[in-house]
């Protein structure tokens, strides 16, 4: 159980902040990137929530306990890079792991929700419906925590656990899934915003 009985501790105001284990690093080390830019996401996924409490289709009724899934999954995720695993340790990891069954529920809700979807023969931008805006913008604030994950990884490959960058890779699918889901299924909805290469160049 967690209890914050208060905000401010001023032990970091020297520029360092403390991990799950207890270690102190630098407020810029790789590993506070990585789990601050989880945060992000997690934030961003909250606009997501918002939009989709706003919009009456029955496909944002659907997305909407997905995304209060994810929003808590992706705490677990800030938790597990927050506690550097120990390679030495000679007893069985204790900590909140991200786990390959919470990558697969991810892979079958991209899979329920593409399965509708017209295959696509342009690439998409983000626009369209204020959910379908939103869930573009968590898929880029995800795939940039995975790209900082991935570069915490290389830099501690031992202590840091692999299925992070395999949840975030999915969940980056699955948001982009999901703003071309809430283009096709909304009130007026008028489907993909399409690239067209070249539209803007003078003629």
């Amino acid at each position: 159980m967690v209890r914050l009985t208060r905000i401010y501790t001023r032990t970091g105001d020297a520029g360092d902040t403390g991990l799950g284990d207890g270690s102190r690093v630098p407020k810029d080390h790789l590993r506070v990137e990585a789990y601050g830019t989880v945060d992000e996401a997690n934030a961003a996924l909250g606009l997501c929530v918002l939009a989709a409490s706003r919009d009456a289709s029955p496909t944002a009724a659907e997305m909407l306990p997905l995304l209060r899934a994810v929003q808590n999954e992706l705490f677990d995720c800030g938790a597990d890079l927050c506690c550097p695993i120990d390679p030495a340790a000679k007893a069985p990891d204790q900590r909140l792991r991200v786990t390959p069954a919470q990558t697969a529920r991810l892979e079958a809700a991209i899979d329920r929700f593409n399965g509708p979807l017209k295959p696509l023969d342009s690439f998409v931008l983000p626009g369209g419906s204020e959910l379908a805006v939103a869930l573009h913008l968590a898929r880029t604030v995800a795939r940039r925590a995975e790209r900082r994950v991935v570069t915490l990884a290389a830099a501690q490959p031992g202590s840091t656990n692999p299925e992070t960058i395999k949840y975030l890779n999915r969940l980056s699918d699955l948001l982009f899934v999901l703003a071309r889901a809430a283009n096709q299924g909304g009130p007026g909805a008028q489907g993909d915003v399409l690239w067209v290469p070249g539209s803007g160049r003078p003629t």
